[in-house]
């Protein structure tokens, strides 16, 4: 039986992580609004001052089976700041493949960013979900996290495109 690691992207898994990204889009319904690129992922993510970190979910195989290693999910974060409470990590994205969930994946790579969080000094680890996916809301609930939007009634925005350059005035 093949078994998980769980570890840290290096710069050559850009080409599966964007595939990965491809596929959580089109999970997601949002397959559209993907504009990013592996030489991006590479620049952003494993240069001097990254503005992203990852970890991936590899698939070992057991010894005598002819296939390598396979990427099968991730997990996408960055550090941001609270004023009230500090430090923060932030999910950006996490997916495991649908033909690898159920197996305790996606909780094994958000346990790690918790881990990766407490190392770092962070007091929160944030990420969001869509309202319709009750299965993913199930495992962070389950997994002990509060939903922001019941509880205290947040609501996320941003600001995109035109609308970002009319704001710069620019």
């Amino acid at each position: 039986m093949a078994s998980v690691l769980i570890r840290e992207a290096k710069e050559g898994d850009c080409g599966n992580i964007l595939r990965l990204i491809r596929e959580l889009a089109e999970y997601e319904k949002l397959s559209d609004q993907v504009k990013i690129s592996e030489e991006a992922l590479s620049a952003d993510g494993f240069g001097e001052n990254p503005f992203y970190h990852c970890l991936v979910a590899e698939i070992l195989p057991a010894p005598g089976e002819p296939q390598g290693p396979c990427v099968v999910g991730y997990g996408l974060y960055y550090f941001i700041y609270s004023t009230w409470k500090g430090r923060n990590i932030y999910l950006e994205d996490i997916y495991v493949k649908p033909e690898y969930r159920g197996q305790g994946i996606g909780s094994k790579i958000i346990k790690k960013v918790a881990e990766v969080a407490l190392d770092k000094g962070c007091s929160q680890f944030r990420l969001a979900v869509l309202d319709w996916n009750k299965g993913a809301m199930d495992l962070y609930k389950a997994l002990g996290a509060q939903d922001l939007t019941e509880a205290e009634g947040w609501h996320c925005f941003r600001f995109e495109g035109e609308a970002m350059r009319e704001l710069a005035g620019k």
